[in-house]
């Protein structure tokens, strides 16, 4: 099984799976858009312009479990997304990323990697997959996106 096997359906609700990445370096980040960490969507999408050409794709999962800091419906969020950060990266719906109904992906995600030991903390975490679909790094959610910028590019 890898990070491919998986369906999710966009922000717009048209169901695609992961395979559709397959070969590119993934960024995979729980995010939210009233939350202390919500500017990371600018450097998240700095990093996605500078680096898209060269394989990198950002997968944002919007998620409402923490502090109910995306309360919004998916339009709402793209727009959000779009007007305040330039957001061009793809988005997807709404999804729960701990507990029992975490979506199979966020589930996977967490049993793999050297912090496999403990559930998403926060909005933020990120996940960063090689080309060959392996989880090679999970960051913490208070890790900027121009911090991660040289591991990212090591992938590259």
């Amino acid at each position: 099984m890898s990070v491919y096997d998986f369906k999710v359906k966009t922000i717009r609700g048209q169901e695609t799976t992961l395979e559709d990445y397959r070969g590119k370096v993934l960024l995979i980040v729980n995010t939210a858009s009233k939350c202390g960490l919500t500017p990371q969507y600018e450097g998240l999408q700095k990093l996605y312009e500078r680096h898209k050409d060269q394989g990198l794709v950002i997968l944002g999962f919007p998620s409402n479990q923490f502090k109910e800091q995306e309360p919004e419906n998916e339009a709402a969020i793209e727009e959000f997304c779009k007007i305040n950060y330039g957001v061009t990266f793809p988005l997807f719906e709404k999804t729960e990323v701990i507990g029992d109904n975490a979506h199979p992906l966020f589930a996977y995600l967490t049993s793999r990697g050297p912090a496999d030991q403990y559930d998403i903390k926060w909005n933020f975490a990120k996940f960063l997959i090689d080309r060959e679909g392996n989880v090679v790094k999970r960051i913490d959610p208070q890790v900027t996106p121009e911090e991660l910028e040289n591991d990212l590019v090591s992938l590259l």
